[in-house]
């Protein structure tokens, strides 16, 4: 059975498809075969993504390795059961449709709370979280004194994902890893990364996440979204040397793929 990989935020613009991209074409340069579904039916981030890269290839004649991007089937409402929800059903039939012929099915949710996105966090193995590092979104995890920082209790997002977590062992599955990114880490303002950090760290112990590096804010990663393409993908596309902010992201890949800790996962890039 795949292993479903979770890209899970509440709010927008946190580097969600970004990650997604570079975990699932990461994947798949490790020899996975990964399935990847976007759960955002108007904005479709993801999904404008794989459909560049595509594109791109075509163009340009060549073979990269791609994840396999899959809309969520239409389904006829005279299908459905009494009661059952249209939009568990196509996320159903989606997932069902490559758990077996697929390693990891990454599935990539929107920057909002929809009935897809529930659902979806329930059937994670991996969570993953993207967060700027700001106290901005910090609220997205839990609710803080404004004065003191002091925490004061899990955010409606953090219950979705305890409810998730109950959900799932009941029908006796593992549990969630759930691992928050701490993404456009910044170089200066050391003394608020600082208490950013020892905050992520009281709350994790607290309500059950890993801690992980994210990406940094780059300018090569707005570049290489209108072609589909990643880190990863540089030298194939003739890029002979790379700028040290360039290797500074691919090493901070490297990073995030080994904190993921995913199974029979060996990544060499």
């Amino acid at each position: 059975m795949a292993h479903i990989i979770v890209v899970g935020n509440e709010k927008g613009g946190a580097g969600k498809s970004t990650v997604s991209m570079h975990v699932a074409t990461a994947l798949s340069r490790a020899g996975k075969q990964v399935g990847v579904l976007d759960l955002d039916l108007r904005q479709r981030s993801f999904g404008h993504y794989a459909q560049n890269r595509r594109a791109f290839c075509e163009r340009e004649g060549l073979d990269l390795p791609t994840p396999d991007y899959r809309e969520l089937p239409e389904i006829d409402k005279d299908e459905l059961a009494p009661g059952e929800n249209i939009f568990d059903r196509r996320l159903s039939v989606a997932v069902s449709g490559m758990e077996q012929e697929k390693d990891f099915i990454l599935i990539d949710c929107p920057g909002s709370h929809t009935r897809l996105s529930q659902v979806a966090h329930s059937l994670a193995d991996t969570l993953i979280t993207p967060l700027n590092d700001s106290f901005v979104d910090f609220d997205l995890l839990a609710q803080i004194d404004p004065q003191t920082n002091k925490i004061l209790g899990p955010s409606i997002y953090s219950e979705m994902v305890w409810s998730a977590r109950q959900l799932r062992a009941q029908a006796g599955l593992p549990a969630i890893d759930w691992v928050v990114l701490r993404n456009r880490l910044g170089a200066q303002q050391m003394h608020n990364k600082k208490k950013m950090g020892d905050a992520l760290e009281n709350l994790a112990r607290r309500i059950g996440f890993r801690v992980a590096p994210g990406f940094s804010e780059r300018v090569i990663f707005r570049e290489l979204y209108p072609n589909g393409l990643t880190l990863l993908d540089l030298k194939d596309i003739g890029v002979k040397g790379m700028n040290i902010s360039n290797v500074a992201a691919r090493q901070e890949l490297r990073d995030l793929m080994t904190a993921l800790n995913l199974p029979d996962v060996q990544t060499n890039f």
